[in-house]
């Protein structure tokens, strides 16, 4: 344990952190219930999974505590390092740590943990962003994170929220696991979501946007159709129950 509280994972060195003793939720056993195998082989085997260019990050007041639920290799970790944001970034993938760490330097937190289980108190955060984090989940899983960014969100705090679509060219793509979830053969499974689904699964939040975004990725000569569904939920300051 350093001087300011963190738990120090010494093989990745000491910007990166298992948890912040201050803001733990007492959950100390919590264990990572994910099993981060096929997300670090595929890390290992291709290095950085995630190009083009980061979408564009909302106007935030200054100084907010920010969580980024399912950092991956870091690329949108590398943009909100240069906002005057306070960053905690949070994935149970150690390589996708590891990449994090490369791309964003010494200016954020980063932990080691399960979205299901987030080992922070509650009202921690002015703001969470799930990018394409959710749509790796089963149902259940999706449910338990719903729960837990509305835990960890302060009232007036908002969510920021993308994932893959029905519409995206991909969908049905593979072996259906679940209702609009398909396993590829990297094994890792991708769920896609309607608008209607989303704010059906954040209903304990205000729905300030929800809709679909969809561009045109060339591949191999062709056009085809990528979609995602973005949206802003916030917590009310006075919630209703």
């Amino acid at each position: 344990m350093n001087q300011s509280g963190w738990q120090v994972l010494p093989y990745l060195s000491t910007s990166c952190y298992l948890v912040k003793r201050e803001n733990m939720t007492g959950r100390t056993d919590t264990p990572v219930r994910v099993n981060p195998d096929a997300w670090d082989e595929e890390y290992s085997r291709k290095g950085r999974l995630f190009g083009g260019s980061v979408f564009t990050l909302p106007g935030l007041l200054p100084g907010p505590d920010v969580l980024e639920l399912g950092c991956g290799d870091g690329k949108t970790l590398s943009a909100m390092v240069h906002r005057d944001w306070k960053v905690t970034t949070l994935d149970f993938s150690t390589r996708a740590v590891i990449l994090a760490r490369d791309a964003a330097g010494l200016s954020a937190n980063l932990v080691i943990g399960d979205a299901r289980a987030i080992p922070f108190r509650p009202e921690t955060f002015d703001a969470v962003f799930a990018h394409h984090i959710l749509g790796h989940m089963t149902q259940g899983d999706r449910e338990e994170i719903s729960r837990e960014i509305f835990r960890v969100i302060r009232a007036g705090g908002n969510l920021y929220f993308n994932d893959f679509s029905t519409r995206d060219f991909r969908f049905a793509k593979g072996s259906e696991t679940e209702p609009g979830t398909f396993k590829r053969g990297n094994g890792i499974c991708t769920h896609y979501f309607t608008p209607g689904e989303v704010a059906d699964l954040f209903s304990r939040l205000a729905v300030v946007s929800v809709d679909y975004r969809d561009w045109n990725m060339r591949i191999r000569g062709r056009d085809l159709p990528r979609s995602e569904v973005t949206a802003v939920f916030r917590k009310c300051r006075t919630p209703e129950g």
